[in-house]
């Protein structure tokens, strides 16, 4: 936080923290506003996920998620003129720890989705409606230079410089999935994503950004279309974002730019490779922090694809409100 920002401290006997200005909670509230999941993993956009917060933070996400635009069919098989209509709501849970003196977090998030899709298959027009489990997805994250694990009233007094930190992602095949559907909520297989990320503040700005990619383990049965299911595997998708944020300490806002690119996941059936899924798109768009009570606030983002080569055809409006405390009690 800046110096002119700082809050007042008051300790009590019971050993509770207060911050007194309104202004003051609402900016130190934006720091416990966290990065969304989003339904296609490799194509997320999530500003300020390496900055720290105190130990024992905690948050409760809903986030609502709408996506309009063409559907990538778990990257299978590439259909021109396939769209979809989908809502995508999701809760989420943050947790702030110390692991070996180093601040980290744990997130769990568990969406569902509900929508319409239409498109020409096989020379057929079709439209379906699907409703269902997404995928369960677990992000652990670790800081490795410049945040430390700090309690409350020592991160009040901290200033950000240069981070650096490290996540792994893991997604669990606990999502609604059937081998003879096209369109599937789940992928039915492990995702595993190791990543690197940086943030650097210069006043009121903050330029962050990560390098990652996605492993995919094999899908056992893909049967749509086959006489039998048979396996799927994927290559790995690798993936770089970048965001570049403002503050707006007096009434606690936040605001960035964000973009991505990624590429790879060619996908094969046993050895076989399907050249024309392999993916190279990005995004572009931009989120708004909103906190408007003591332990709450609001998120909102948008975004659209720049550039298509296969994947990630669509705009997505998303629009979250989040509850966060410090320690045991709400």
């Amino acid at each position: 936080m800046e110096a002119e920002t700082e809050p007042i401290l008051i300790w009590r006997k019971q050993r509770k923290l207060r911050l007194t200005s309104p202004f003051v909670r609402s900016a130190f509230l934006s720091v416990l506003v966290f990065c969304f999941i989003q339904f296609l993993s490799a194509q997320e956009l999530s500003p300020r996920a390496y900055l720290i917060t105190p130990v024992r933070s905690n948050a409760i996400t809903l986030t609502w998620s709408f996506y309009d635009g063409a559907v990538n069919f778990n990257g299978v098989y590439p259909y021109s003129g396939t769209v979809g209509t989908y809502h995508v709501p999701v809760l989420s849970y943050y947790h702030a720890f110390s692991l070996f003196g180093r601040s980290a977090n744990v997130t769990a998030s568990l969406p569902y989705g509900v929508g319409h899709f239409e498109g020409t298959v096989n020379g057929t027009d079709q439209s379906i409606y699907r409703s269902g489990l997404l995928d369960l997805t677990v992000r652990l994250s670790v800081n490795l230079y410049g945040g430390k694990a700090m309690p409350l009233q020592e991160f009040i007094t901290w200033k950000q410089k240069r981070l650096l930190g490290a996540s792994l992602k893991i997604v669990a095949p606990t999502g609604q999935y059937d081998p003879n559907a096209l369109i599937n909520w789940g992928i039915n297989r492990w995702a595993l994503k190791p990543e690197l990320g940086y943030s650097q503040r210069w006043g009121r700005w903050i330029l962050d950004g990560d390098a990652g990619a996605w492993f995919y383990t094999a899908n056992p049965e893909f049967g749509y279309g086959l006489p039998a299911p048979k396996p799927q595997t994927e290559s790995p998708v690798g993936s770089l974002e970048g965001h570049l944020s403002y503050d707006f300490p007096k009434v606690g806002l936040w605001a960035s730019l964000d973009g991505n690119f990624w590429w790879g996941g060619e996908n094969a059936f046993k050895d076989a490779p399907i050249p024309s899924s392999k993916q190279l798109s990005s995004r572009l768009g931009g989120t708004l922090s909103i906190p408007f009570a003591r332990h709450q606030s609001f998120k909102i983002a948008y975004s659209d694809s720049t550039y298509v080569r296969f994947g990630g055809n669509y705009q997505n409006v998303q629009v979250a409100w989040q509850y966060s405390w410090i320690g045991k009690r709400w």
